[in-house]
């Protein structure tokens, strides 16, 4: 079985100069020490508690040694302001049938519970995983203060046919269910896409490399974003239309794709990378996307692209898909000029413009405009030698802020390379709140997350006034008005009027 598995990847590479822009603030706010946590390789999610919740592959209490930095990884829960708390430590059990290495996001549910996964341990009859854990990862759901339930293992069938190592975080889908990716394993071990429900009855949508030549992808390394349509898009790292790229992919055959899968389980390849000269186009995408206000997808490849400063892989691309399929590069990276090596993907923040990191020798933080227009923004402070590891996705907290991961970090006295960091970026936002979920129908439940929302007087569903409850300074409650249109939320507090960073789409 091809098994994917990466905690704690780190790739060196020559020095290189790098011009940071002197007006943005970046704030190490916390170093890991190796038993509350080492080598966060995912991106933070912020609770309805106001907290910054995440995961750490390697770490922990546990005397096992998943890896480098020995521990099987943990879920923490940080403070904006760098107070941490570990919340759980995996293998805590012989075996690690509550699963070890998470490596993706956690995403909290409309029930108030997290929901993860973990790349491998679980429970399973049919599979054997490599560093020292057996098991081939798990889903897991967990209490805000940290009770773990495992509800998944997969290889629970016979030959992995459920999927195996899921390598993403899942997203919950508008009709309640969890969709995921599993990197490998499916009915002919390209990987699969999955549902879930929420008390953990799994169904296999799809799997890949189900088309001759794994022209509609395979290895699957990212999750799925929901578009407004009701439809599900991703990327897969390999496979494709366009084989002949093994110069671009060292590990499989193609430079991958762009799907869209509808969610009754419908594939239907959008694109394969490569399809340029030289792929100029990008190559082997491994992170996820994001819908952008304007309605169109926005990513990034690692490999490929026009810039030459990277080595023989390339320095990678930032792109834009419609939901139909064509797409635009709007970047490539140029190595030392500008970084490069893209390995996470983009958010998008409340200015329009789209944020993410690069890898390449001293890793950074750059903004991009929709339009292609890209800002080398901030270096993220780690030691020349130990840099080029996977730096995760960026997230915007309420309060404006950036916030960031590093799989290694500043702090030596640990682990070698340092345990990793959590810091935060200003760019000069202003606070905002987040709706959960992001749709609905009139009447329905919806939670709002921000900052100092204590003493609201008001909120508003594109100016239809809606009846509401203060649970905490970062939550209200409230329910879809009557008479609501798609448009922005607005909640009016004693220090002022703040508006989601996203429409609220009202369903009907």
């Amino acid at each position: 079985m091809k098994l994917f598995y990466r905690i704690c990847t780190s790739v060196v590479m020559g020095a290189a100069a790098m011009v940071t822009l002197p007006a943005q603030t970046f704030t190490t706010i916390f170093n890991f020490g190796g038993t509350n946590g080492a080598s966060p390789a995912a991106a933070l999610v912020q609770g309805t508690d106001g907290y910054l919740y995440g995961t750490t592959s390697g770490g922990g209490i546990t005397g096992l040694n998943c890896g480098q930095f020995g521990g099987c990884g943990t879920v923490f829960k940080i403070t904006p302001n760098g107070t941490l708390t570990t919340l759980y430590s995996f293998c805590s059990f012989s075996q690690c049938p509550d699963g070890a290495g998470p490596s993706a996001p956690l995403v909290q549910t409309t029930n108030g519970e997290f929901y993860g996964t973990t790349s491998v341990g679980g429970s399973p009859s049919y599979c054997t995983s490599t560093y020292f854990v057996p098991g081939c990862g798990t889903v897991f759901k967990m209490t805000p203060s940290g009770l773990l339930t495992t509800i998944y293992s997969f290889c629970s069938q016979v030959a992995c046919a459920d999927g195996a190592q899921p390598m993403a975080g899942l997203v919950q889908g508008m009709s309640g269910v969890l969709y995921g990716t599993t990197s490998s394993g499916g009915a002919n071990n390209g990987g699969t896409i999955f549902k879930i429900t929420p008390d953990g009855t799994l169904t296999t949508l799809y799997s890949f490399c189900s088309v001759s030549g794994c022209a509609d992808g395979e290895f699957p390394l990212a999750g799925l974003v929901q578009a407004t349509n009701g439809d599900l898009y991703g990327t897969a790292s390999a496979g494709g239309s366009y084989a002949s790229c093994a110069s671009f992919n060292p590990f499989g055959s193609g430079c991958g794709t762009v799907f869209r899968l509808t969610p009754s389980g419908t594939l239907k390849t959008l694109y394969s990378f490569c399809a340029q000269s030289g792929c100029a186009d990008g190559a082997v995408p491994g992170a996820g996307l994001v819908q952008a206000t304007n309605g169109d997808l926005y990513g990034t490849t690692p490999n490929g692209g026009t810039g030459t400063g990277c080595g023989r892989f390339g320095c990678g691309t930032v792109f834009e898909i419609t939901s139909g399929g064509a797409l635009t590069t709007l970047y490539s990276f140029r190595g030392s000029a500008d970084g490069g090596n893209p390995h996470a993907g983009l958010i998008q923040a409340t200015d329009g413009n789209l944020y993410g990191t690069n890898n390449f020798t001293f890793p950074t933080i750059f903004k991009i405009t929709p339009a292609g227009s890209l800002t080398t923004l901030s270096r993220i402070p780690v030691p020349p030698s130990f840099s080029g590891g996977f730096y995760p996705a960026l997230v915007q907290d309420t309060n404006g802020g950036l916030y960031g991961t590093t799989p290694l970090g500043t702090d030596l006295r640990f682990c070698f390379g340092g345990c990793g960091t959590i810091y935060s970026l200003s760019v000069g936002l202003g606070p905002f709140v987040r709706l959960q979920p992001a749709s609905g129908e009139v009447g329905g439940p919806v939670d709002i997350l921000g900052n100092n929302l204590t003493g609201a007087t008001s909120v508003s569903f594109n100016g239809s006034p809606a009846t509401f409850r203060v649970v905490s300074h970062s939550l209200i409650t409230t329910n879809v008005p009557p008479g609501a249109t798609t448009g922005s939320v607005e909640v009016t507090t004693p220090s002022g009027t703040v508006v989601s960073n996203v429409s609220f789409r009202v369903r009907q």
